[in-house]
């Protein structure tokens, strides 16, 4: 009976530890649920901009990986056309009119500086060529009367009057003798006739267009030929507004056609728009001795941009690897498991780059395509941990 009353007096103490255990054991069953239900919410993501991905799965996604580009601030392709410098072109005009009677170079010849390139026949030629003859008679005559009236005076034969009538003569002549010459050199020079004027070339270069053929008649200033020194050439392309204030004359341009390549150097930024395209032309110099670039060829441009500041450290990716995340601007770089969104400040556009500014050293491997799937990604992980 003693027993029995012992046992009674143990059960309630025994029943609260029963209690105590199956409490702790559901306590412990919500946390691993919760954990697990974490986890599960967690698969391919983590906090701070986080992306957990295989390399499969990237491949997969169509991402590409690259490197940011340091040194400059970045280049813009643009289509161009070779031009003749302005300052080795010279058009070859008829200063008389009158009937072709010669020409000696056909296109593409070279000629020397003062080579005879056309004799033209004509009225005028008779005219002002006669005139340098009478005139030179006229001054032969002169110069003979004015020896004379010297040698008399010396004698005292003639008084110093005329002399000085004879000295002035003599002078007028040889004025009038010049500008006869001048009249010639103007209209061209000989021309084996006393009714034709030869017209020679003003540079030395080569002949790119011949606007007139033999025996036809031309007016006064046609154009008779034009020549081009092609040893150095000019590139003409031209720029927006706000890429053309980050170019200087001297800037470096690449300069690429079909198995050909070369380095020009800007000689002029205009600073007007062109009134048509409402663009700023630009010229850049080309080396041309080899002669492998041709007046009027389309090349392509690819022209060096500043962006002030040190441009040789300056860091550029692509515009495709930049996003917007909760108003920030990033980069997505890549981890040993995925990508991490990395804030980033960025400056100017440079064609299909960007500059940036602080947030990138320049070493780290990017998403530079398809980055906007990593973007997605990171807000569903997001959405989901708020969930």
């Amino acid at each position: 009976m003693k027993q029995a009353r012992k046992a009674l007096a143990m059960l309630p103490l025994a029943f609260a530890v029963l209690l105590a255990a199956c409490g702790t054991a559901n306590k412990e069953g919500d946390e691993a649920a919760s954990a697990e239900k974490h986890a599960e919410g967690e698969t391919g993501h983590a906090d701070h901009g986080k992306i957990a991905l295989t390399a499969e799965q990237i491949a997969a996604a169509g991402i590409e990986i690259g490197r940011p580009t340091i040194g400059g601030a970045g280049t813009i392709d643009l289509p161009a056309t070779i031009e003749g410098d302005p300052q080795g072109m010279q058009v070859v005009s008829a200063a008389i009119g009158g009937r072709v009677v010669s020409l000696t170079r056909n296109l593409g010849q070279s000629v020397n500086r003062g080579a005879t390139l056309a004799v033209i026949e004509s009225r005028e030629a008779a005219q002002i060529k006669g005139e340098v003859e009478a005139s030179r008679a006229r001054l032969a005559l002169a110069n003979a009367n004015l020896a004379r009236e010297e040698r008399l005076f010396a004698q005292r034969v003639s008084p110093e009057q005329d002399v000085i009538a004879a000295r002035t003569a003599a002078t007028e002549a040889r004025i009038a003798y010049r500008q006869a010459q001048q009249q010639v050199a103007a209209a061209g020079g000989g021309g084996g006739g006393l009714n034709r004027i030869g017209i020679a070339a003003p540079i030395s270069g080569q002949i790119i267009a011949r606007s007139v053929v033999l025996g036809q008649t031309v007016a006064a200033d046609a154009e008779l030929y034009r020549i081009a020194n092609l040893s150095s050439v000019s590139l003409a392309f031209h720029l927006q507004p706000a890429d053309a204030g980050r170019v200087r004359p001297g800037g470096h341009v690449l300069v690429t056609a079909p198995g050909r390549q070369a380095s020009a150097r800007i000689s002029f930024v205009s600073p007007a728009l062109d009134a048509q395209t409402r663009l700023v032309p630009v010229i850049a110099t080309l080396d041309n001795r080899g002669g492998q670039w041709r007046v009027g060829e389309t090349v392509t441009a690819s022209v060096q941009l500043s962006d002030g500041g040190n441009a040789s450290n300056a860091i550029s990716v692509p515009l495709t690897a930049v996003q917007t995340v909760e108003g920030r601007t990033v980069v997505f770089v890549q981890t040993s498991d995925g990508f991490r969104a990395v804030p980033v400040t960025v400056g100017n556009a440079s064609g299909n780059n960007v500059i940036v500014r602080s947030g990138l050293k320049g070493d780290e491997r990017i998403a530079t395509t398809n980055s906007f799937t990593l973007k997605a990604e990171l807000g569903k992980g997001e959405a989901g941990h708020e969930d």
